[in-house]
């Protein structure tokens, strides 16, 4: 006989024909040859039918893939019997087998024999014996092992189906742990879930725990009467893992949740957090998904002593204390859409107090935009909450509203584009100065590459600005005032840009070397008058050198004629890329510099600024930045961030220097020196070491307003940490060397427990 028969079996019919064609004894030549040619045409056939040459009539019989290396078929109690490499399919469905015995009456089939059965979800089910329907469904099981798709095992002595389509075990086991190393070796799972009874429902991929125990690193920990689980990574209600923590301020910490999910586009996490050294705190997150949007709503809820954010010590009565996160987007058609958050706060201290967040300002803002192919829209508002103790929440500006609004006209003029643009803003200060300002400008741009392959950009500008001031004595710093009442100013400006970039081979490699010139002419502007309101964070970098305008902003812009020169360098190699930059600009004119000292763009000679990357595979990064004095290529700015390492160690260091070599005027252009570091050794597999750093070094030199020595840790943090495809735990110590207000200096520590395959997290 052939080794091999492959049949779809209809319902069962022509099964008995087929087994007897393929089992019958040849009694001669002829008879085997026929034989033969009888096979070749069921092989034929069958191959026909699976290839879709002959596809069934709708509302045919439901199909059935067979295949094995020997069938046999008892026709007295139509009864077919398949040994060897056995595979019976139906739809997504399958059962692997060494052997098979279908009772066709019955309704029933036996499969014994490293059992192998896929369900329509993917799971995975091994068995020593199996008893399936006709349709499918699994019946009684022995020895059975579940391999989830989402990667959980349950393993079980026995097992049968109930009437309502449940799998009932008896003396379970559940993990979501891998029992292999990547090396093929058996592992004992980190953690796991064992049972008396276990009923799994593969309908509504769910398993349910009856008298249970979950078990560490092999060892019982904590009973579990009832537990309920989801199989296919989804959420379901129940308590999450509590988390435990010692601090300076709250003293011994324990926080637990529950999770209420309430339909598959929302859920609740209510929560409590109990302290030894202060009142209970309540939290609560909701969280919602529809057709058109995203919304997430958090809040903290307690009640203690609120601390003076100017005397730094505590008031006599307790009061109310909280915070308030919310955010959200919708999109509401393809070119509308609105984008929402508000972060708030009952006090300046209330987050540190409690390590919600470090922020020292928090912010709402509310916009809505439409956006199409040639134009953008948007009506925007934005509000400030300080949380810096020496700040007035008066001085603070909001911007309501702000409306912008840009078009785009390809080709209108000499093959360039023209965009238009109108804006509108409003802010004001309940205890300083208000501003209100109107603008509108139209910029032609065109881009072309000659036969050399220089690539020219050329931009022409006009805009005019109007501006109404009001309360400019509250504004300290004078140069951000502008004059009281109406000011307006128009704009002019005209630049080209040639860049020419050059190819070829170096080290083995590719190199682009590409010298860059520009020209920026700009008629004489009326800045002084204007008040500065998003202007003033002024620094000559890498990244604005070439800019047509180098302050930030609208308020200022910058006047006179200069010309930028400089050169990117870029190397591309097996491995590697490195990158370089380098440029200065000079002004061709000696009218009044309007930028203030320190910030490079002083004189008639800018400072050198540039940038180098050095990336190999991702093993290595290193970006550093810097500006040089143009007098003594002093470093005025040094910037290093650096990488080394893979994901399970590293180390990565962080170091920024400000040297304007000015008067302290203000806090956008004060002297800072701060260095990051951060890094994790792997050891033993699954286990790391971790810590990172935090320290300035401003000396008093630098900022007369310190207190600092030149070496002054801000935080610092050490642990050690487990963590394996399942499980991730862990230890750390954490100390702040600052105290601001009720947030006090000190050692703080945590555990970490989190169960990854189950969605619980402490």
């Amino acid at each position: 006989m052939s080794a091999s028969h492959r049949t779809f079996l209809l319902g069962g019919v022509g099964l008995a024909t087929l087994a007897s064609l393929a089992l019958a004894a040849p009694a001669s030549a002829q008879d085997q040859a026929e034989s033969d040619q009888q096979d070749d045409g069921v092989e034929e056939a069958v191959a026909d039918y699976i290839d879709g040459a002959n596809p069934p009539p709708p509302g045919g019989e439901r199909e059935i893939g067979f295949e094995a290396d020997t069938l046999e078929y008892d026709s007295e109690q139509d009864i077919i019997f398949a040994r060897g490499s056995v595979l019976l399919r139906d739809g997504d469905r399958s059962v692997r087998a060494d052997e098979v015995r279908w009772n066709r009456p019955a309704g029933r089939i036996d499969a014994s024999g490293n059992v192998r059965y896929v369900d329509g979800d993917g799971n995975q089910l091994y068995a020593s014996q199996l008893e399936l329907s006709d349709k499918f469904e699994t019946g009684a099981l022995s020895d059975l092992l579940l391999v989830l798709r989402e990667g959980g095992r349950l393993a079980a002595e026995s097992g049968e189906r109930t009437d309502d389509g449940r799998i009932a075990l008896v003396r379970g086991a559940y993990s979501g742990c891998a029992v292999t190393t990547p090396e093929g070796c058996p592992k004992r799972p980190s953690w796991k879930i064992t049972a008396e009874r276990v009923v799994y429902d593969p309908d509504a991929s769910r398993v349910r725990f009856e008298g249970g125990y979950f078990s560490l690193f092999g060892q019982r920990i904590l009973p579990l009467p009832t537990l309920e689980l989801r199989t296919d990574g989804g959420p379901s209600s129940g308590l999450l893992v509590p988390s435990l923590s010692i601090s300076r301020s709250n003293g011994v910490e324990l926080s637990g949740d529950y999770y209420w999910r309430l339909a598959e586009n929302r859920d609740l996490k209510l929560g409590a957090h109990i302290f030894t050294e202060a009142a209970p705190m309540a939290t609560a997150t909701y969280r919602e998904l529809s057709d058109k949007g995203a919304f997430q709503a958090t809040g903290y809820l307690t009640r203690s002593r609120r601390i003076n954010p100017f005397t730094q010590t505590p008031r006599g009565t307790q009061d109310f204390r909280g915070y308030l996160a919310i955010n959200g987007r919708y999109q509401f058609d393809e070119n509308w859409s609105f984008t929402g958050a508000t972060r708030v706060t009952s006090d300046r201290t209330f987050l540190r107090r409690y390590d919600i967040s470090r922020d020292d300002r928090l912010r709402t803002v509310a916009e809505l935009e439409r956006i199409d192919d040639d134009s953008y829209f948007v009506v925007a508002g934005f509000a400030t909450q300080t949380l810096r103790l020496d700040q007035k929440q008066g001085e603070v500006p909001i911007a309501l509203p702000l409306i912008d609004y840009r078009h785009r006209i390809k080709d209108p003029l000499l093959g360039g584009t023209i965009t238009l643009r109108g804006n509108s803003l409003a802010v004001t200060r309940s205890d300083g100065q208000d501003t209100q300002r109107a603008l509108a400008s139209a910029q032609w741009q065109l881009r072309r590459v000659t036969p050399l392959g220089q690539v020219v950009e050329l931009t022409a500008l006009a805009r005019g600005d109007v501006y109404h001031t009001q309360n400019t004595a509250l504004t300290s710093v004078a140069s951000y005032r502008g004059e009281e009442g109406w000011q307006g100013r128009t704009l002019g400006l005209a630049a080209m840009d040639v860049s020419w970039p050059l190819v070829g081979p170096l080290f083995g490699g590719s190199q682009v070397l590409t010298p860059r010139v520009q020209i920026v002419g700009t008629l004489p502007i009326r800045n002084t008058d204007i008040p500065n309101e998003d202007s003033r964070a002024i620094d000559l970098e890498d990244v604005n050198l070439f800019s047509l305008n180098r302050f930030p902003g609208d308020d200022r812009f910058e006047d006179g004629t200069r010309i930028t020169y400089g050169v990117d360098w870029e190397l591309t190699k097996p491995d590697w890329r490195v990158s370089a930059n380098i440029g200065q600009s000079y002004r061709l004119d000696d009218k009044q510099i309007i930028f203030p000292d320190g910030t490079g763009l002083s004189d008639r000679f800018s400072d050198i600024v540039g940038r180098t990357r050095v990336r190999y595979k991702d093993f290595v990064s290193l970006t550093y930045r810097f500006r040089l004095d143009k007098d003594n290529l002093t470093a005025r700015r040094t910037e290093i961030d650096a990488t080394v390492g893979n994901r399970r160690t590293y180390a990565e260091i962080g170091y920024l220097r400000l040297d304007r070599n000015i008067p302290l005027l203000n806090e956008d252009l004060g002297d800072r020196e701060e260095l990051r570091a951060a890094g994790r050794v792997a050891f033993a597999d699954y286990w790391s070491l971790f810590g990172s750093a935090v320290v300035n070094m401003t000396n008093r030199d630098e900022d007369p307003t310190l207190q600092a020595d030149g070496f002054e840790p801000i935080r610092t943090r050490l642990g050690i940490a487990y963590q394996d495809d399942c499980i991730d735990l862990g230890i750390t110590w954490r100390r702040d060397f600052v105290t601001q207000g009720d947030a006090l200096r000190g050692n703080t520590i945590e555990l970490t427990f989190r169960l990854l395959n189950l969605g619980f997290s402490g």
